[in-house]
């Protein structure tokens, strides 16, 4: 059976979603890069996810889920074409972030705006800012599902002209571009970590 991308209410919990991104990026570059090596940092990690998220929920921003049963399978989180002010409670989620982070960890994410900034296009778009899969439930096909998902909304908005996003792992390079994603601007944020800026024009 195919697996359907649920839109997430966003006056649901998300920590559902936490527990799957931490699981899915418990390795990742740039999360181990900003989160930091020093004392838990399991617990660092889940810090940083639930900012991630905090962000993109109190943006009013689309989470579309996919489940196996009880089972929270994958996720994508996105924002939405037109540039808005940060909402006033994200403030808080901020200075909660990087009291518990510590200056250094925010100064580190500071350099993967700078190495994000200049990968975007001049033409509106949906941002496809995480897309997770844990490693158990890899190679069944359901990053491809909820990116579908991802390019629909953006054919369904009628501001988007296509769908960005950015990649640290060079092997996800070419699986995107297999999507119909072109690398638009590649960066660096630190010694070793790598990030490409890639496009989908709405087809």
């Amino acid at each position: 059976m195919t697996a359907v991308p649920r839109l997430l209410d966003l006056s649901e919990s998300t920590e559902a979603v936490t527990t799957l991104l931490c699981d899915a990026f418990a390795e990742y570059p740039v999360m181990r890069y900003v989160a930091g090596d020093g004392g838990d940092y399991a617990a660092r990690l889940r810090t940083l996810i639930e900012f991630f998220v905090a962000n993109r929920v109190l943006h009013g921003g689309p989470i579309f889920t996919i489940s196996d049963g009880p089972n929270l399978t994958g996720a994508a989180l996105c924002t939405l074409p037109g540039a808005t002010a940060p909402p006033e409670a994200l403030e808080g989620v901020r200075q909660k972030t990087w009291a518990a982070l510590g200056a250094d960890a925010r100064e580190r994410y500071d350099d993967c705006l700078r190495g994000w900034g200049p990968l975007g296009v001049d033409e509106p778009n949906v941002h496809l800012n995480i897309l997770a899969v844990p490693p158990r439930y890899q190679g069944r096909g359901l990053g491809r599902v909820l990116a579908e998902r991802v390019h629909a909304l953006s054919l369904e908005h009628p501001e988007s002209r296509g769908v960005t996003l950015t990649t640290e792992d060079p092997a996800n390079v070419a699986l995107y571009q297999h999507l119909g994603y072109r690398v638009v601007g590649r960066g660096q944020i630190a010694p070793g970590i790598q990030t490409w800026g890639l496009w989908r024009p709405d087809v």
